[in-house]
């Protein structure tokens, strides 16, 4: 079994082993296209599905990557709709299930990274969407990651 799943898996772009044996990868869509300057775009998850509603057992694993779609406003054939995905009308619940649900596949003590990009909705807003703080992360760029740690 699998000892990390990246929830919102996408291209992989922050993995440096993008085909990692401990990890599943994991998104709501599968995708090949080619982008505006001409690289090559590729969204091939091991399992296709949805983080609000995750088809594994509670506690499964012992790192969950939890990188969501973070645009409001991007055209649905835009290269940025097609690279990070868009956030629907109602995002704040969706987060918060996202959230909820990463937490239940963590086993005890284990460790969720969220990473958010606060280009079109701030942190302090996304935050409201947890039922918790998290313990650290980095607080002085537009792209934040922050580490939170399962009781």
């Amino acid at each position: 079994m699998a000892k990390v799943l990246d929830a919102c898996c996408g291209s992989r772009m922050f993995w440096f082993d993008k085909q990692h044996e401990d990890a599943i990868y994991m998104d709501n869509r599968e995708l090949s296209d080619t982008l505006c300057d001409g690289r090559k775009l590729e969204v091939r998850p091991d399992l296709i599905a949805d983080f609000r509603n995750m088809p594994f057992e509670d506690e499964s694993f012992y790192l969950v990557v939890f990188d969501p779609p973070h645009l409001l406003k991007a055209g649905d054939e835009s290269w940025l709709s097609k690279k990070y995905g868009k956030l629907g009308q109602d995002w704040q619940e969706d987060i918060s299930k996202g959230f909820n649900e990463c937490m239940r596949v963590l086993k005890p003590n284990g460790t969720l990274i969220f990473k958010w990009n606060e280009d079109q909705v701030k942190l302090k807003d996304v935050l409201k969407c947890f039922d918790q703080k998290p313990l650290f992360g980095n607080k002085r760029s537009k792209t934040h990651w922050l580490v939170f740690m399962k009781d």
